[in-house]
């Protein structure tokens, strides 16, 4: 058995991490390690965010330190992929990082007034960027990345232009405007145009997201993970009872499972 990854614990625990996936990266590694690219780790990369994020929110220590442990092991994945084509190393990325924490912190590491308030130190974030990355046009939506949430990104974007005054005026204007989309994506359903049903899908989503501004107590993307997990709790009802009768599910046919379904409602499974 090759040993190298306990070999070296004296170089340091990150020394150790980086030499573990250089070795599962390696000829004689682990097939799966060596396939990926950094694209093809985007997916795990997002969900493995999404895992802390959750046992950040529950509170789990022991989640958050797990997940944490993930997360680094995909910088490291990802420094180490970088590493093998000559793009940058580790060790650039945590020199990168802190230059840019000393950088946008002149109020702790340089000649700027210390602000008292953390309200104040966003607005100086800002001004620091600007400085950094000028740019001839900025407009009041922001910018967000390609892979951030969509319906979180609809939400805010919408609510910056609703604050220059474009909006709807009400829910109700916004239920009109629910309604409009999907006539239009019926059209597009009986054309049988793919493409024209996927961008009336992507503006009747849209639009919804409005509606849930308009509405909701919260934003769309709140509103639909708990649809999401009201529907998984619901389906788990169907798996145990299911279980409970000695039933596969792949042979169960649609009708018994929304028979199901609806007993799950009817005993309050939300």
């Amino acid at each position: 058995m090759n040993t190298l990854p306990l070999m070296n614990r004296n170089a340091g625990e990150i020394g150790r991490l980086i030499e573990i996936m250089r070795q599962l990266r390696s000829p004689t590694g682990c097939p799966w390690d060596r396939k990926q690219t950094t694209a093809s780790l985007i997916p795990f990369a997002i969900e493995e965010v999404a895992e802390f994020m959750e046992s950040a929110d529950d509170g789990d220590v022991a989640g958050m330190k797990e997940e944490l442990g993930d997360m680094l092991m995909h910088i490291v994945l990802h420094s180490v992929i970088a590493e093998e084509n000559g793009w940058f190393k580790f060790e650039d990325v945590v020199d990168a990082i802190s230059e840019k924490m000393v950088r946008r912190h002149p109020h702790v590491f340089g000649e700027h007034p210390k602000l008292a308030d953390a309200e104040e130190v966003p607005g100086l974030w800002e001004q620091v960027k600007q400085q950094e990355k000028p740019t001839a046009f900025k407009s009041v939506l922001g910018k967000y990345p390609r892979f951030y949430p969509a319906l979180l990104r609809a939400h805010k974007t919408t609510m910056k232009a609703a604050k220059v005054g474009f909006d709807w005026a009400s829910g109700r204007d916004v239920l009109a405007k629910v309604d409009e989309e999907y006539a239009e994506l019926r059209e597009a359903l009986d054309e049988h145009d793919q493409a024209h049903i996927d961008e009336e899908i992507g503006d009747l989503l849209f639009v919804i997201v409005n509606l849930a501004r308009h509405c909701g107590g919260h934003d769309a993307e709140v509103l639909l993970r708990k649809a999401c997990e009201k529907f998984e709790r619901r389906f788990h009802y169907i798996e145990k009872r299911l279980i409970e009768e000695s039933k596969a599910i792949e042979s169960t046919d649609i009708t018994e499972m929304e028979s199901l379904w609806q007993e799950a409602k009817k005993r309050g499974v939300n």
